[in-house]
């Protein structure tokens, strides 16, 4: 990853690759969940933690002597006396519940003695996985590497090793403490445990399961390219649920949405954001710990972030909704508009070109067009209120603290130093004054400066 990050806490889709491995553990049912951890070790452990509690703990690998001594490290640490034992790796986000219990299901459903499941894939593609070494009658013998492979006729073969591996307990505490370095990478390789278990009696069966399943991330490529099946599957999870996603919407993994609700091409939703019943948030808008209520409507290129729309309410096109607002229902938020730690009431309108920062809006006030809440003076945020049925003229200025009272009137390119009276009208522009043939005599000085200009340059 050339990065100083470990590679279980680089993200997808909203979260870091081992939340999607220890999530499935969870959702299919195991008893104890145990995450071996090495490089990096404290930061895994204290996102684990912080995420899941104690439903899962760690064990650490204090020298990095491959995927067979974590796997043995990880079976020491279990406490409970567990009958079967699921191994898989903490960076393939992509194996689900689903598969898990898939491969649970086929370690199970043989008679006659202690049997190793592993779960398998034909890949079009192999170079790079280990693949499953079969004799003549079609069974397996070995998982070998990539780096171990000695023909062209193995290195042909395209099923491969996804990496599950379910087995009685007893299987894993006999083969992982015999495993040998005798490889080309000199470590204790896991897939070796699949010949040992063969040669102590055990049977190995595959379950085949879906090559996206196959998807472990190496490199930032393998990052991007797994993110993006990551964002179909929150999509087609959505779409089977009643919510119109198009194409090329990106939907984290904490999103939560609701039925009948449209999720634009474009539209990039982050973080615990939810959005609810008819809504539509439409092209390239950007939603990041966001609450959208039932038939809000959020108009192109808009972004929300850490911000409350309750029902009914428009937002956009081009808006910015920052940290504190909140915008009531059937509220309007129109083109250019900035807003910041704001209530902004119901049936209230700002529709264009206006900052509204630490305000208090009340019901069906009008801002117009310019509108700037001048919430601070250099060394602390102040407020402004405005109450319900006021008007606020196009390109007037407030000036925190203020308030302007139920019904006022405030006229164009007023600037408000101090508090509106309800009912009463507030305007402070200079008289105008008409200078007759000013304009003349500024036009034929401007034309004198070009000539001269002109002239210098000849």
């Amino acid at each position: 990853m050339k990065s100083e990050t470990p590679k279980v806490l680089h993200a997808i889709a909203g979260r870091p690759l081992i939340y999607f491995s220890v999530r499935a553990a969870l959702d299919a049912g195991c008893e104890e969940v145990v995450v071996v951890v090495g490089h990096g070790k404290q930061a895994v452990a204290d996102y684990l933690e912080k995420t899941f509690g104690d439903q899962v703990k760690t064990a650490v690998q204090q020298e990095q002597r491959g995927s067979g001594d974590a796997a043995w490290i990880g079976i020491q640490a279990m406490t409970h006396a567990a009958h079967h034992v699921v191994l898989w790796y903490g960076d393939a986000p992509l194996v689900s519940a689903a598969h898990l219990l898939d491969v649970v299901a086929c370690s199970r459903g043989l008679a006659g003695g202690p049997t190793l499941a592993m779960a398998t894939c034909l890949h079009p593609e192999p170079f790079g996985y280990g693949r499953v070494i079969r004799n003549t009658q079609g069974n397996v013998i070995c998982i070998r590497e990539e780096k171990d492979l000695t023909t062209d006729r193995e290195r042909a073969i395209q099923e491969v090793n996804v990496g599950i591996y379910v087995a009685p307990s007893s299987f894993f505490r006999k083969t992982l403490p015999q495993l040998k370095t005798n490889n080309a990478q000199r470590e204790l390789y896991l897939t070796d445990i699949v010949a040992l278990g063969l040669s102590h009696g055990f049977k190995v069966v595959t379950a085949p399961i879906a090559l996206e399943a196959m998807s472990g991330v190496n490199d930032r490529h393998d990052l991007a390219q797994v993110e993006q099946k990551m964002f179909e599957r929150i999509a087609n999870k959505w779409r089977l649920a009643g919510v119109s996603v198009q194409s090329g919407a990106w939907i984290e993994e904490p999103v939560v949405l609701n039925t009948d609700c449209m999720i634009a091409h474009g539209a990039v939703l982050r973080g615990n954001t939810t959005v609810g019943k008819r809504a539509k948030i439409e092209v390239g808008s950007v939603l990041f710990d966001t609450q959208i209520g039932d038939e809000v409507v959020v108009y192109p290129y808009s972004v929300l972030e850490h911000a409350r729309v309750e029902r009914g309410a428009r937002i956009g096109p081009f808006a910015r909704l920052r940290l504190g607002s909140v915008v009531e229902q059937e509220a309007q938020i129109g083109n250019f508009v900035e807003t910041k730690n704001i209530r902004f009431g119901k049936g209230s309108k700002a529709n264009h070109l206006a900052y509204l920062g630490d305000g208090i809006v009340g019901e069906d006030v009008n801002i117009g067009a310019g509108t700037i809440f001048c919430n601070y003076d250099g060394f602390s945020k102040h407020t402004t209120v405005i109450e319900k049925r006021a008007f606020i003229g196009s390109d007037s200025h407030l000036i925190a603290p203020v308030q302007v009272g139920e019904g006022a009137y405030v006229g164009t390119g007023t600037t408000v130093t101090k508090d509106v009276p309800p009912g009463a009208l507030a305007i402070s522009r200079v008289p105008q004054q008409n200078k007759e043939g000013c304009a003349d005599r500024i036009h034929a000085s401007r034309q004198s400066h070009i000539n001269t200009s002109h002239e210098n340059k000849q």
